[in-house]
């Protein structure tokens, strides 16, 4: 995959007030929504979010508040996405990450 290939990193933190705040961080990645369902170009996109497996939508930043969580376990994911919405992949397997927070 070498140094240049992409990447990322997520965080879910409980947001103060309500919900909880999903935090992304792509490496070598460049969120593009001006080009979402165009032709794709190497190293820009999107990113979709799941929920327990359930795609919540489509992200163009590298924040999201996530409102309503289900109650207990809760696996929150992101994968990174071509602007064709296409899986970015690096040796034949999806650029994503996943973290479980428990929501009580």
């Amino acid at each position: 995959a070498g140094p240049e290939a992409p990447g990322l990193e997520i965080s879910v933190s409980k947001d103060p007030m309500a919900g909880w705040n999903l935090q992304v961080t792509p490496r070598n990645f460049r969120f593009a929504p001006e080009n979402a369902s165009a032709a794709d170009v190497a190293g820009e996109g999107h990113a979709h979010v799941y929920i327990n497996g359930t795609k919540l939508g489509r992200l163009y930043g590298n924040w999201m508040h996530l409102s309503d969580l289900p109650t207990g376990k809760v696996e929150v994911k992101v994968s990174l996405n071509a602007n064709s919405h296409s899986p970015l992949e690096v040796e034949g397997v999806p650029v994503s990450a996943a973290v479980v927070v428990e929501n009580n």
